[in-house]
């Protein structure tokens, strides 16, 4: 079960790794990701970062020692990370990597409400989707040649954003000929459903099935 955190934003999760290699100041904090790209898997931009750190200080998990002033720049403060700190860095680096959890991505949510679409205009969005995904799988394949020389240990989230893209991208296709061939199951009592605002009687069935299964596990109140 995953523990709850005093500071949850997975940007503190990231300071709290830079504060693991030296003591840094914010600005550094964000430099040293974005050299790393790190803003690929994490959502990164300084109103949140100035944040994130006054809550990790807040809950002593980071304490600022002095302020140091670089030529004409103004007085950085420079942030430690403390004992607490690190324990739960590597706590909440234990989790991350050993305890799946439920995310809600925004493509599942909309496979979830699918009827709401003609099976045609489905196909012509997932078509369009194909593509970008082409793209975009083209374009990080480009980018992981380009760092080859960098160990693989620091490469680790792009090899798995390509996993998850190139596994989207063939499930997406096999959709694509599953409508394209007519085998996908319900396919012409969904496209009456369009066209006349009526569901089909089994899909009308299923779905009381559904609702009165979910009625005897709720239980009495």
């Amino acid at each position: 079960m995953a523990a709850r955190r005093v500071v949850s934003n997975p940007l503190a999760l990231a300071v709290l790794a830079c504060l693991r290699e030296k003591p840094m100041h914010p600005y550094e904090m964000a430099t040293t990701m974005r050299s790393r790209g790190k803003e690929h898997s994490i959502k990164l931009n300084y109103g949140s970062l100035y944040t994130v750190v006054d809550n990790l200080a807040k809950h002593q998990l980071i304490e600022a020692g002095e302020a140091h002033r670089e030529g004409r720049r103004p007085e950085r403060t420079v942030y430690y990370l403390t004992a607490a700190g690190r324990t739960e860095l590597e706590g909440w680096m234990s989790e991350l990597l050993a305890v799946p959890v439920k995310e809600y991505p925004r493509f599942e949510a909309a496979l979830s409400l699918l009827p709401v679409l003609a099976p045609e205009h489905v196909a012509a969005l997932l078509r369009d989707r194909e593509s970008a995904l082409s793209k975009e799988i083209t374009s990080w394949h480009a980018q992981l040649q380009a760092d080859h020389g960098l160990p693989r240990l620091f490469l680790l989230e792009l090899e798995y954003h390509l996993a998850m893209r190139e596994a989207e991208l063939s499930w997406v296709r096999g959709l694509l000929t599953e409508f394209g061939n007519g085998t996908f199951p319900g396919l012409d009592g969904w496209r009456r459903w369009q066209a006349t605002g009526e569901p089909p009687p089994e899909f009308v069935e299923l779905a009381a099935h559904q609702d009165a299964g979910r009625q005897e596990g709720a239980g009495p109140d």
